[in-house]
């Protein structure tokens, strides 16, 4: 018992360390990295083709990878997908729905959920004598909430189409603390014959999160932990921007076959691991291929995230997400598969990604 009693006070210490960590990272003033969830991406036909989309997405899911797309919708589109990462434990949901208001001019609304639920709570399991009580266990879920509309329209320039979001941030952690944000994006798409030309800036107003936090709860977990500072942490986090240029041609090969290739250059306005890096901005690259046939089945492929990584030897080596997959389209019905990597190419889990996408054509 007493190995028992320890390796739970640890297990119990760990979590608290990390529940601590996440609440104080996620309430710094400005971050390199906050609302992460929001830049994953969406649609498993964009993740098969390494994110490398902001030019050629022209259906529902333009409203997450640029809204300026939307203007290419002949009907309504709804979007569904869901992915698993990390051996299931966090589980990433993705629904849209986008329509042409005329001619010229559409809009869309779309709903992200990344979240890890039924996690234990163990800091009451060790009360003041020392003794193990797991009736004191209790679960809690955190979970990250985006809710995005969008609005597209045609400028009167021959093929310049611009768009933005408006984005609505809810964050979770259980009962120990919660936030509210609220941010601009910007597109713009142009087409020139077989090429295409994109550009989208996110958080474009640096989007603001209040976050609200339980003293008590709080006070609760620090002083589960000895030595932890009793201060709470700021209230207020602030994500920077982000700006994603992207070039795409369609190729057609006798009528029968297409293909697809896009190059995209994402900056953040910061020093961090990617691969170009320096205190003005960092830049990492992404590119994708798709090839079609007549329009019915298609096989993609993709890669970005290049980051710097340093091993543990000390030597520094450059990871990257390598992504694949397929799709299906009958009619107005679009079924999409990618096997992504999240992380670098030997060290990182895959993950399965299923997408559905529906056109309103189908009944009719």
């Amino acid at each position: 018992m007493p190995y028992l009693s320890k390796f739970l006070s640890l297990k119990r210490n760990l979590f608290i360390l990390f529940l601590l960590s996440t609440l104080v990272s996620g309430a710094q003033t400005v971050r390199k990295y906050s609302n992460e969830f929001m830049n994953i991406g969406v649609d498993a036909a964009s993740f098969g083709m390494g994110n490398a989309v902001v030019a050629s997405s022209k259906d529902v899911n333009s409203g997450y990878w640029n809204p300026a797309g939307l203007v290419n919708l002949e009907d309504k589109q709804i979007s569904l997908m869901h992915a698993s990462y990390f051996a299931n434990i966090a589980n990433y949901d993705y629904g849209a729905f986008a329509m042409p208001l005329d001619d010229k001019s559409a809009v869309g609304l779309s709903v992200i959920r990344f979240g890890v639920d039924d996690i234990l709570n163990t800091t009451q399991l060790i009360d003041e004598q020392g003794n193990i009580d797991y009736n004191n266990i209790s679960l809690f879920s955190t979970a990250d909430y985006g809710f995005t509309f969008s609005y597209a329209r045609e400028l009167p320039l021959d093929g310049l189409n611009v768009g933005v979001n408006a984005k609505v941030i809810r964050r979770i952690i259980g009962d120990f603390a919660s936030s509210w944000g609220f941010g601009l994006d910007a597109g713009l798409q142009f087409t020139r014959g077989n090429w295409n030309f994109g550009l989208m800036a996110r958080d474009i107003t640096t989007t603001f999160n209040a976050w609200s936090i339980d003293e008590d709860k709080f006070a609760e977990i620090q002083g589960a932990v000895e030595g932890q500072n009793q201060e709470l942490p700021e209230s207020t986090e602030i994500t920077i921007p982000k700006l994603q240029l992207g070039v795409a041609r369609q190729f057609i090969f006798h009528y029968d076959y297409s293909l697809l290739a896009e190059v995209d250059l994402n900056f953040r306005f910061a020093e961090t691991n990617d691969v170009i890096s320096s205190s003005l901005a960092s830049i990492t690259p992404s590119a994708g291929l798709e090839f079609g046939y007549i329009d019915l089945v298609y096989v993609r492929a993709g890669v970005g995230n290049f980051q710097n990584i340093q091993q543990l030897d000390g030597s520094d080596s450059v990871g990257f997400q390598p992504n694949i997959g397929v799709g299906f389209k009958y009619k107005g019905i679009q079924v999409d598969y990618a096997l992504t990597d999240i992380g670098d190419q030997s060290a990182a889990l895959y993950s399965n990604i299923f997408s559905l996408k529906l056109d309103w054509s189908i009944f009719r």
